[in-house]
């Protein structure tokens, strides 16, 4: 077997993985929020086979059932081929680092998704709501991670020297403290990382912990507590908050648990779902404060505290070799 074709069969391997990752998340959130199901995927199945001019057999409610049946199937395959051509641009030698892999995945399997929505007028994203688009995006990076975690593995079964170093049980702790303070403040875990790295680190830790780069990562994380409170910054919750603040808490806790010696993945997908729950709480803890104080400020303040504290839990070293850089 070749070696593209080997990685065509490794990547639809991994894409099934990831999209029963994908079905458990987007149930888990339905069973606890409550939610209906989409009928999205059916509406899809149902303009496609409309626009093509195939007619499905049987009765009305036989055709129905069929559509519906129909509908879950197109997006196992979307995974899977997502999954697919992840393997075969693997094989041919593009290999991106954790950190940047499992949401470009995601990202990729969210359009493979939303623009056949978008184009057949099934679904318009633009009019989507923040619960939508959160049930949207929180799922697909949960593909994206499980998905380039298993296509890693199964490419370190052909290559014994690609094997990685397990995951330590404190590194998911301080993958989570990143990810929090990162929703909370989106560089806050960046300029942890910057202050107790050294440009001698591997990865995201050494770019980040050289001198200038530290400057300016820094400066960015000061302006952030200046423009934070100011009427004009975005809800974070919304896509142009969240998702920043969701690839930069994989990042950071990716690029931590790299720069101590443990496989960054895990901690990569726990620091990027738990940049969601920091975004969320923090966004609660100023309504609580609002609505005790008559203004949100004394939330905002103590947020700034909170993520400070939660950035240097997640970024401190396990041990203090001397700064270089």
């Amino acid at each position: 077997m070749g070696v593209i074709l080997r990685g065509l069969v490794r990547g639809a391997t991994a894409g099934a993985a990831g999209t029963t990752a994908l079905n458990a998340v987007s149930g888990a959130d339905a069973a606890i929020r409550g939610r209906p199901g989409s009928d999205a995927p059916q509406e899809l199945v149902a303009a496609l086979v409309d626009d093509a001019g195939v007619t499905i057999p049987g009765r009305k409610k036989e055709r129905e059932r069929r559509i519906a049946a129909l509908g879950p199937l197109a997006g196992t395959a979307s995974g899977v081929l997502v999954g697919a051509a992840a393997g075969a641009l693997r094989a041919a030698g593009l290999r991106l680092p954790t950190a940047v892999g499992g949401p470009v995945l995601g990202v990729a399997a969210m359009l493979a998704s939303d623009v056949p929505l978008a184009l057949t007028r099934v679904s318009d994203p633009r009019s989507w709501s923040r619960s939508d688009w959160m049930s949207d995006v929180v799922p697909h990076l949960a593909y994206g991670a499980v998905t380039h975690r298993t296509l890693v593995a199964l490419s370190a079964a052909d290559d014994e020297t690609g094997r990685a170093a397990p995951v330590r049980a404190g590194a998911l702790g301080r993958a989570a403290a990143l990810g929090l303070a990162t929703g909370s403040r989106s560089s806050a875990g960046l300029a942890a990382v910057a202050l107790t790295s050294g440009a001698r680190d591997r990865g995201l830790a050494g770019l980040a912990g050289g001198r200038a780069a530290t400057g300016v990562t820094l400066a960015l994380a000061a302006g952030e507590l200046y423009a934070d409170k100011q009427p004009f910054i975005p809800d974070r919750l919304e896509p142009q908050g969240l998702v920043p603040r969701v690839v930069l808490g994989g990042g950071t806790a990716g690029a931590v648990a790299a720069r101590d010696g443990d496989d960054p993945d895990l901690p990569t997908l726990v620091g990027a779902l738990s940049a969601v729950a920091g975004a969320a709480a923090g966004m609660r803890l100023r309504a609580v404060s609002a609505r005790r104080f008559g203004s949100d400020r004394p939330g905002a303040l103590a947020e700034d505290v909170v993520a400070a504290l939660l950035g240097w839990l997640g970024a401190r070293r396990r041990t203090t070799p001397a700064r270089s850089g």
